[in-house]
């Protein structure tokens, strides 16, 4: 008896690549999920220290969330526009 004859695996199929519209598309979905995570957290950061620390004052709510909405704006900001990441080195793409 003979080992059975082992079959070569099919070719990884090749990935087509994202167009660029999609792309900019999910860095935005990215950008808008994040702000309404990061905004919700600051909001209820600012409901519980307004409750427990402030005696129920409004700006301690209006504050977190707008810390919230800027750490949003800034990971977005670092997300479509590479440049700005200190230290960052964007190569051309090459043409082969």
């Amino acid at each position: 008896m003979s080992a059975p004859a082992a079959t070569p695996a099919p070719p990884a199929p090749i990935a087509a690549p994202i167009p660029s519209e999609d792309q900019i598309a999910r860095k935005f979905d990215n950008c808008v999920a994040d702000l309404l995570v990061n905004a919700g957290l600051g909001f209820g950061v600012g409901v519980v220290a307004s409750v427990l620390l402030f005696r129920r004052r409004g700006w301690p709510v209006a504050l977190s969330t707008g810390f919230g909405a800027g750490v949003a704006y800034s990971n977005c900001n670092y997300s479509l526009n590479p440049y700005v990441l200190p230290g960052t080195k964007v190569l051309p793409a090459n043409k082969s």
